[in-house]
């Protein structure tokens, strides 16, 4: 028996506007990273499979939905897991060159959304804002954690540390990636704990 459209069409289930919304934020992320904020609303509605006005059926306008997507793509909580399973038998620098690798490893696709972020696409949305400000806090929450059991080796506290690191980290792919001689993990912690100033001999002169 030929079944016709129409009843095809009738035996899918309708997504839920939260499906939708789900559905269409998963298409965006990759647009978003190839396009930048230029990615049109035509395009991510054939990344979708669905009509352009749908789009604006569950979201109210094209900026939400990038916001949206942003939010969705910087998520920690994969990155926030993984800190969480580094090995505690291990020293301070070699848990913090595991958790560079791991941060580093998270940011590595932000790129264009970076740029958006930066160049004010959440402006206007303050709890997307108070969102991403969120992740990052959860982040430096479990930096500190694993500096913890070592807080008597540092001058600074570990609060300060984890800042410290998640900056170098993360920067490693924006601004650091700049550098004439870029910085490796090992070398990222090592300016944490060590300094840019070389150990010398106790006999030799200070500089």
């Amino acid at each position: 028996m030929v079944i016709s459209d129409a009843r095809r069409r009738q035996r899918v289930p309708a997504l839920s506007a939260e499906e939708r919304r789900g559905a269409l934020v998963a298409a965006t992320v990759p647009l978003l990273r190839e396009h930048g904020t230029a990615v049109s609303t035509r395009q991510i509605a054939e990344a979708a499979g669905v009509a352009e006005g749908t789009i604006f059926g569950v979201f109210k306008d094209k900026a939400s939905l990038i916001r949206a997507a942003i939010v969705a793509a910087t998520d920690p909580g994969p990155l926030l897991r993984a800190l969480r399973a580094v090995d505690p038998v291990l020293d301070l620098r070699a848990r913090l060159v595991a958790a560079t690798r791991l941060i580093r490893e998270h940011v590595s696709g932000f790129g264009a959304l970076l740029y958006a972020i930066r160049s004010g696409a959440f402006a206007a949305d303050r709890e997307g804002l108070v969102d991403l400000m969120a992740s990052r806090y959860l982040v430096l929450y479990e930096l500190a954690n694993l500096i913890e059991p070592d807080a008597a080796l540092l001058r600074r506290n570990p609060s300060t540390a984890a800042r410290l690191l998640l900056t170098l980290a993360a920067s490693a792919h924006g601004g650091l990636s700049m550098l004439d001689e870029p910085l490796d993990d090992d070398e990222v912690v090592s300016l944490v704990l060590d300094g840019l100033l070389i150990r010398q001999d106790p006999g030799v002169p200070k500089c």
